[in-house]
Formats: structure tokens, sequence, C-alpha cells
């Protein structure tokens, strides 16, 4: 792992599931440079708890898994975005294992599948019922052995750089001791998660904070779908 933030190939910024996913599936020729605004461990991934939704069993199908996707999403799904995703879940199930993750198995050794609310067969891959840590701590260990990629922790992106063509080359990122300094990369991606933290109650980490929506709409990008929120894990407030 090296740590000049002089330049780098690919900037992702986020060091959550989707970022050290990208990290980890681009080709080890590249320096990456992955940024988490604070520690690494501290981030939404870690948080879920479930499991992970494939087709991994003889008696259930894709055409299942997808006509109970569009049902919970009662209208709203983009069903070719429904049918490219899951068609990708068994290998995406393998992958998390080819880096170690720790899924509970059955006395077989065959992964034992759940059944969770809007599914109709078991098909919920989980690591006991602390999914999302299991995972982020396997791809985080990944990630640091990789010695192509650098983990700058406690370091926030605030601005994307852009060329006189708009095309994207980086971003102006701000250092734990609040200095700041541009970091040029051929290629930027924003993997920030959520902004639930800009309501007032809310049980999403601190640092869901909107960053990457916020820095691509400057950039001059279009933002949808933002009534979308998620808030996870599930409360209710109530007064008093």
């Amino acid at each position: 792992m090296h740590d000049d933030i002089a330049g780098t190939d690919v900037l992702i910024i986020g060091a959550g599931l989707a970022g050290m996913t990208a990290a980890l599936s681009l080709p080890p020729q590249l320096r990456i440079t992955l940024l988490s605004k604070g520690r690494a461990e501290e981030c939404a991934s870690a948080w879920a708890q479930g499991g992970i939704a494939a087709v991994l069993d003889a008696d259930d199908s894709l055409e299942a898994h997808v006509q109970d996707t569009l049902t919970a999403g009662a209208g709203l799904c983009d069903e070719a975005a429904v049918r490219r995703i899951l068609a990708q879940g068994p290998a995406a199930i393998a992958w998390l294992q080819e880096h170690e993750i720790a899924f509970t198995t059955q006395a077989n050794g065959s992964l034992h599948l759940t059944r969770e609310g809007g599914h109709s067969a078991r098909r919920i891959a989980h690591a006991a019922d602390r999914t999302g840590l299991a995972v982020h701590q396997a791809l985080l260990r990944a990630c640091r052995r990789r010695a192509n990629i650098s983990l700058l922790e406690h370091c926030r992106a605030l601005e994307l750089l852009q060329d006189e063509g708009r095309q994207c080359v980086g971003a102006v990122v701000q250092a734990a001791d609040g200095s700041r300094r541009p970091l040029y990369a051929g290629h930027t991606i924003l993997a920030t998660g959520g902004m639930g933290r800009i309501y007032p109650f809310t049980t999403n980490p601190a640092g869901a904070t909107g960053d990457g929506q916020t820095m691509a709409w400057r950039a001059g990008c279009a933002l949808r779908d933002l009534e979308f929120m998620q808030f996870h894990p599930t409360a209710l407030q109530v007064d008093g």
C-alpha cells in the first residue's frame, strides 16, 4: 500500500463496500487511491445485517427473483436494470467468497440460505446476522494487502476538479490536519453512499452527508430519484 496523494490513476471517493469493490475489481497495475473521510471502519456498509439476495438454489429462478423485486418496487423499478443486476447475483456471491467472506454454511458446506420479506424463496446468503460487517472487514483486509491501493483515512473530498472541457480530473481533498490540496486522477469514481444525515432524525452513520451528490451537482451533473432515501437500521421517532 502506498500513501502518495500527488496523483493517481484512479481516485475512488468513499471506502465502503462500493468503493472497495471498485478498487479490488480494477487491474492491479493501476495506482488506486481510496478516500475515507473518517476511519475506514466507520461506514454504513458495516451496519447492514440480514444478508445478500441471489438465486443460488436449484428450486429458485432468476425470473422469480425478478418478479419478487418488481412487486416489492410497486411499479417504480426499471425492469431492465432489475434483470441486469439480479442476473449478476450468483457471480457476485462467488466473488465475495473468493475474498474470504465467512458466509454461514450448512453441515454439508453449502451456503445457508434464508428467506426475508418480499422474497418467495430462500435466497439470502448471510454471515450470521452481521453480514455487512463480515463483508466490509474481509474487503478492507484485501485492500490493505494490495500494493497498488492507497487507503487514505480522515481525508475528505471537497470539490471535483475539472479541466477546460469540464472533464473530471480528480478532487480537492482535505487531510486530517485541515490542509487542502488537489489530488489529480485519470479517472474518478464517486462511492460516497447516502445522505441520511441531512435529516434531523436518522439512524444513518455520521458520514452520510451527501458529499458525493453535492460535488457531482456542483460539477454540473444531473441528480434524480432523491426522494428514495433509506434509513437503516429501521426506527420510529416518537415524541418523549
